[in-house]
């Protein structure tokens, strides 16, 4: 089974559908904006401007993670991104089932621990 194992097109390949899967929803946010988003920080009581970090991690980080450089600090990025959605947006659904019965939030653990293993993996720069 030896010809299956190449752990680094295996951690090339996950770097790139993380960035790929994670670039449609900046995608998204670049097109439709934040403001949405500027809204919902202010009823909480943070500051507006925050909301346009999005795109950092959710444009940057992915393009940065696309083209294979600064790779761990890019997947930081994305891990904090998640965290801050989740802290946000999620928190009511952490212990709740979506309707085909998986984690609802099973997207956002999707695109933290993609992220957790590829800065695990990423290869030093020698």
């Amino acid at each position: 089974m030896n010809v299956f194992y190449h752990p680094r097109a295996g951690a090339i390949i996950l770097r790139t559908v993380l960035a790929l899967l994670l670039l449609f929803h900046g995608v998204s946010k670049v097109m439709g904006g934040v403001g949405w988003l500027v809204g919902v920080l202010e009823k909480m009581g943070l500051p507006g401007f925050v909301a346009y970090g999005v795109y950092i991690g959710e444009v940057l980080a992915p393009l940065l993670l696309l083209a294979g450089i600064f790779v761990v600090p890019a997947a930081l990025i994305v891990m904090i991104n998640m965290v801050v959605a989740i802290v946000l947006m999620h928190m009511p659904h952490f212990m709740t089932l979506n309707s085909s019965g998986g984690w609802a939030l099973e997207l956002q653990a999707f695109f933290f621990f993609s992220a957790l293993v590829v800065m695990l993996t990423a290869k030093p720069r020698s």
